[in-house]
């Protein structure tokens, strides 16, 4: 009897037991549940407020294009050291202008130009200062036509080559800084065509202007054995190996003529057109 009672003391101890589990159980997901929808909740209010006053209406006059255009602009509007201008290209350094257009006579020192790097040369040119070398080199003088043959130059670039190239030859001159380039300088009226051009070359406009520009300075006079402009004579040799053959010599270089002429700027289709014009003086 004894053990009855003890057996049935333990069934109820163990039905109290699985009972108790049972309502943890139930109060863990009640919890969990309730811990949800908290957070859900929490998660849309901060939603609301991480929007709130940014829905735009694109009807709202803050969405007009004058007004978009006003509020951009600080950025977008990019000013380019050399003009001040927004889209205004920028100015290359004097070191890139002597390689690009002053090298052609000035690395050999051809046509009396005075050799980069020569303090002999350079001497009473720097003597004469920075603002008057700078006018020469605007306006041209000699075989060196204004700003070198290049006029797309500006006059800032043109005196950043000249401070370039006489510091290198030992001169103290001041880079100028952008905006503070001397006033622009009236280039000279375009030479008329030799009387022994064919009429039909002076029409090839392109040909004459580059000559004009770039080429004049060594075949006008003929200095380092350049064919003088309208020498038959000192064109014949180069004449017998046709046109193409000389197209390719001007392109590349030839001995002390760099290639283009030193004047890198111009296209193919305009060197080619320069080599035309000096032909059809000659035939």
């Amino acid at each position: 009897m004894r053990a009855f009672f003890s057996t049935l003391a333990k069934a109820a101890m163990s039905g109290d037991s699985h009972e108790s589990s049972f309502k943890n159980t139930v109060r863990m997901l009640a919890v969990g549940v309730l811990l949800f929808v908290a957070l859900i909740v929490v998660i849309v209010l901060l939603a609301k407020l991480a929007t709130s006053g940014r829905i735009y209406d694109k009807d709202s006059p803050s969405m007009s294009a004058e007004e978009i255009g006003k509020r951009i602009k600080p950025v977008a509007n990019v000013v380019v050291e050399g003009g001040g201008k927004p889209g205004e290209k920028a100015s290359r350094t004097g070191e890139e202008i002597y390689k690009a257009v002053c090298t052609a006579c000035h690395s050999t020192g051809v046509a009396k130009a005075p050799k980069f790097g020569d303090k002999g040369d350079w001497a009473r040119r720097i003597h004469e200062g920075q603002k008057a070398l700078v006018q020469v080199a605007l306006k041209g003088e000699g075989a060196m036509p204004p700003r070198g043959g290049a006029s797309d130059l500006s006059d800032l670039e043109v005196e950043r080559a000249v401070v370039y190239m006489a510091n290198a030859a030992g001169a103290s001159f001041k880079e100028p800084a952008a905006g503070k380039a001397p006033a622009p300088a009236q280039a000279p009226a375009a030479k008329p065509a030799p009387a022994s051009a064919p009429v039909a070359a002076a029409a090839t406009a392109d040909g004459k202007k580059v000559y004009e520009s770039t080429c004049i300075a060594c075949h006008g006079l003929g200095v380092a054995n350049a064919p003088r402009f309208g020498d038959k004579k000192a064109w014949a040799p180069h004449l017998a190996h046709g046109a193409e053959h000389l197209y390719q010599n001007a392109l590349k270089g030839l001995g002390a003529m760099p290639p283009k002429g030193g004047n890198l700027t111009l296209s193919d289709a305009d060197v080619k057109a320069a080599v035309d014009y000096m032909l059809n003086a000659v035939k």
